[in-house]
């Protein structure tokens, strides 16, 4: 960039020391870089840093920011959202830097969920794989593409623990677990920030939404959350916790209350938990509008949730524009502080000062690098192997799979040709036309010697006003006017003629993420009555299904020869799946949050607290804590996940059967692959407080292994123990290790698991 176009002030901190002794002496730099900044800026410049507007190609809330280019040169905006490509961002980028009085340039935000140009699967299929480096490799290419695309700042990962599938957005995280959940923030941020966010292929993570957004009641997105501090602290917020130290240069804050006040406005939360406790240095965005919306919440007008909001410790507000109208009059008002303006105007420009972009504001807009970056053949075939990783075989009984490259396939179903729902919700800058469909997937892995045949043989939904809602918004269903009745008919023709079917069920990528809850979450529309027909010809019946969210699949599972869980996949979801469907892959993936029978059942997770009548399946044993027309187990719990081959595990050898307070207990299993094919395994270890100063969950994931076998072979394997895995917050707040018993699990599931025993011991 032109020197020229800075003041001297900027000019001074253009060239510096070498990076290795720049990384000693930075936070002196710059400190002392923004504080000479800050001198100059009056403060209408200062509140325009805490400005997010939205401009360009995806709107995702009700309001477009207006007045762009004149807030832009009067220094009103500090950040901008959805606006990508290196020519629509430098367009904004200059302006900024050129036509503004003291030359300060733009953050680039946008929703980078998983994936951007090449996508991998939804963020609850990513987790499925318990595969944390190629997590970690999907962020990594996120970043790449991305940050080649005009972008810096993404606003992933999203690490709201989440037990009620109803809630759509259970699909954009890692599902129910705090443990699992705390290593994928911990890699996602490392994925997306690399080592130095200066460097122009790396992106600042924006983790959200802080705080328990997962947990609102009815599974309704935007709905309120209530909860006791020791279930917080506990269960809902350790993986936000766990990417503070991972180092994430950013937050957002959450739509629903907290204690009663919203997330948005709420001190405790973002001041004395976020900064004071955690010691969390970035900055804090607000999600779309979230100031505005506390008014809705009975906060007050917009006067007042714009103080209540700062002083709570937000920096930034997006798209609501509030700030911008009401801080200067807050101050003179007293409702507000000149500090608490100067600290977050410091977070924001901070934040610019790491991603590199005082000394090249144009970093991350260059044409040439974004056309050799995007969907290059390895990040491709990345996504193929990962979106195989993700896939969870749920049943498979008499050998269904894997399929035989031979033969004629009925593959029928709303989802068997569809490219559109292969990327998901969430998909961002992603093309679904580049998608690769079930159909095509087969095709390309099955070859010539397998015949195909195809039929929808229902539609998503016969509900009109279903189907316009979710055609607004991107749906591109492909719905056939013709009877469900004949419909079914044809497909039942179609597979008569057949040697298997392969059934591509379950929801289009609409019906999950933001703003896509749903009180029945079975299979949507005709599809079991589809399915039921299918199982009548008599003629094995392989479910292939595709979903952002746990299903109640009673009759599914009981009925189909076998069903693959295979989420939404990305942009090489057919490849991928074919690539287990035929054995070229042996599928692998754990389910990371649990599968009811029922949804009356829900919220059903595996870590819940034992109670004083619990149900211990005598059948007419009536004042138990039990349903009286279902049972109380998940249709598949946590950890579940079958494979082509079998596994088998020892019982657990521990080193010791007392664990000391400054110790470490070794356990050790061995684990077999007692079937035909090599295979993946995903060995789990679960613990059990067995008295606690307060009551414990009947289970907590601590550790686990994904581990290759070949058939017939052995390994030990060794998971290690401190008294820091065994800790936790008690009725005081306290992080602690309570001496006394405890039970060790290992296993491949939750529920499939082999006991030992130990204590800890005393001071």
């Amino acid at each position: 960039m032109s020197l020229g176009l800075l003041t001297p002030q900027l000019q001074a901190y253009q060239s510096g020391p070498s990076a290795t002794t720049l990384a000693a002496a930075d936070d002196e730099k710059m400190n002392k870089f923004i504080s000479d900044l800050m001198q100059k800026m009056t403060l209408e410049e200062k509140i325009g840093q805490l400005n997010l507007i939205t401009v360009g190609f995806d709107v995702t809330g009700p309001m477009v920011s207006k007045d762009v280019d004149a807030n832009i040169r009067k220094g009103n905006v500090g950040s901008v959202l959805n606006t990508f490509t290196p020519t629509a961002a430098r367009k904004l980028q200059e302006m900024a830097v050129k036509e503004s009085r003291l030359h300060i340039p733009l953050i680039f935000g946008y929703d980078v969920i998983h994936g951007h140009r090449t996508i991998f699967p939804i963020a609850l299929g990513l987790a499925s794989s318990w595969d944390l480096q190629a997590i970690e490799r999907s962020a990594r290419i996120a970043a790449e593409e991305a940050s080649a695309d005009g972008l810096n700042w993404v606003y992933s990962p999203m690490v709201d623990i989440a037990r009620d599938p109803r809630w759509g957005r259970i699909s954009e995280g890692s599902g129910e677990d705090p443990y699992l959940g705390s290593q994928i923030a911990r890699v996602m941020v490392h994925g997306y920030q690399g080592d130095d966010l200066s460097k122009p292929n790396t992106v600042m993570a924006c983790v959200k939404h802080f705080a328990l957004y997962g947990a609102a009641e009815a599974g309704r997105d935007y709905n309120t959350t209530d909860m006791s501090l020791v279930r917080m602290y506990n269960e809902y917020l350790p993986p936000y916790k766990a990417a503070v130290e991972a180092g994430a240069g950013s937050m957002m804050s959450s739509f629903n209350d907290i204690n009663g006040v919203p997330a948005t406005g709420n001190k405790w939360l973002m001041t004395d938990l976020l900064r004071n406790q955690w010691g969390f240095k970035g900055f804090v965005a607000t999600d779309y509008t979230a100031i505005n919306e506390m008014t809705a919440h009975g906060m007050g007008d917009d006067a007042q949730v714009s103080a209540l909001a700062l002083n709570a410790g937000i920096d930034q507000d997006m798209v609501g524009e509030i700030f911008l109208r009401n801080l200067a009059q807050n101050l003179k008002d007293g409702t507000v502080k000149q500090e608490q303006i100067d600290v977050a105007c410091r977070r924001i420009l901070e934040a610019k000062w790491k991603l590199g972009l005082f000394k090249d504001p144009y970093l991350y807009t260059n044409e040439k690098r974004a056309k050799a970056t995007m969907m290059k053949k390895e990040f491709i075939a990345d996504a193929r192997d990962i979106a195989r990783k993700s896939m969870v075989l749920l049943k498979n009984s008499n050998n269904a799979l894997p399929l035989k490259k031979q033969g004629t396939i009925a593959l029928v179903g709303p989802l068997a040709t569809r490219q559109r729902d292969m990327i998901g919700s969430w998909s961002g800058a992603g093309d679904w036309k580049q998608a690769v469909s079930l159909e095509q997937g087969i095709r390309n892995v099955a070859g010539n010697g397998v015949k195909i045949v195809t039929a929808q043989g229902a539609n998503f939904t016969d509900d009109q006003q279903m189907i316009d809602r979710l055609n607004a918004h991107g749906g591109e269903l492909n719905v056939d006017k013709r009877s469900s009745e004949e419909m079914i008919r044809e497909a039942v023709q179609v597979a008569q003629g057949a040697d298997v079917i392969v059934a591509a069920v379950g929801e289009s990528q609409g019906m999950t993420g933001e703003a896509a809850s749903r009180a029945d979450i079975g299979l949507p529309g005709q599809q079991l009555e589809l399915l039921k027909a299918l199982k009548k010809t008599g003629k094995p019946l392989v479910i292939v299904l595709m979903s952002g969210r746990p299903m109640t699949l009673p009759w599914e599972d009981k009925n189909a020869d076998a069903i693959l869980e295979t989420w939404f996949a990305g942009t090489q979801a057919g490849n991928a799946i074919a690539d287990v469907l035929f054995g070229a892959y042996n599928p692998s993936g754990k389910l990371t949050a649990t599968f009811p029978q029922h949804v009356g059942q829900i919220p059903l997770y595996y870590n819940h607290k034992m109670t004083g009548r619990p149900y211990q399946g005598v059948a007419l044993d009536k004042y138990k804590s039990r349903y009286m027309d279902v049972s109380n187990d998940p249709l598949y719990p946590f950890g579940y996940g079958l494979s082509y081959t079998t596994f088998e595990y020892g019982k657990p050898e521990l080193s010791t059967t007392t664990l000391p307070m400054n110790g470490t207990l070794e356990v050790k299993v061995t684990l077999k692959n007692t079937g035909n094919y090599d295979g993946e395994e995903v060995a789990q270890l679960y613990i059990r407080d067995m008295v606690g100063s307060i009551s414990r969950p009947v289970k907590e994931l601590k550790g686990f292994q994904k581990v290759m076998l070949k058939k017939g072979e052995s390994r030990t394997l060794t998971f290690r123990l401190t008294p820091e895995d065994l800790k936790f917050y008690n009725a005081n707040l306290q992080f602690v290790a309570e001496p006394g018993d405890f039970q060790v699990f290992v296993g491949g599931n939750s529920r499939d698991v082999q006991t030992a025993a130990f204590k800890l011991a005393a001071q």
